[in-house]
């Protein structure tokens, strides 16, 4: 197989882009618009999966659909030790959403949701009580300007 940049080639970014926009499509469908052979979509898929550019087929859910519609970005300081125990802890915690280990100020930055700023305010708590986490800062957010997306690095060249 030729070597392709970023390991994509047109009809693989042309794959992903049609079961992004239409998830509930069939293989045999996605290859007659693409004009190609099922066995080629399949191919395309299973090679995707395995070298991990695909990592799941599951739904989209909405946060503020499921009654959660505030969200928070919540940074928080912990002691270095303890990043895998409080990586535990956090993965425990349903409204947790995000964790991300960083560079700079803070140490994890965690993307939470609530039914209500009440709410986020016992999500923080209980990210405060995991032993090791030393402070907290959080912000609330007001709107999304560009939602959780990975499609447009598939389609840049």
């Amino acid at each position: 197989m030729a070597a392709r940049r970023n390991g994509l080639d047109e009809l693989d970014r042309k794959v992903l882009r049609l079961i992004r926009e239409r998830p509930r499509t069939g293989l045999l469908e996605i290859a007659r618009l693409l004009g190609v052979a099922r066995g080629t979509v399949q191919a395309r898929l299973d090679r995707m999966i395995a070298d991990g550019v695909i990592t799941d087929f599951g739904p989209n859910l909405s946060p503020h659909a499921l009654g959660y519609p505030v969200q928070a970005f919540t940074t928080l300081e912990v002691e270095q030790a303890s990043r895998a125990d409080i990586s535990s802890a956090l993965t425990a915690i349903p409204e947790v959403l995000e964790a991300h280990i960083v560079t700079g100020p803070g140490d994890v930055w965690c993307r939470i949701a609530g039914r209500d700023h009440e709410h986020i305010q016992q999500v923080i708590d209980q990210t405060l009580a995991i032993p090791g986490v030393r402070r907290s800062s959080t912000v609330i957010t007001l709107s999304t300007v560009v939602p959780h997306r990975v499609q447009p690095l598939a389609d840049d060249r």
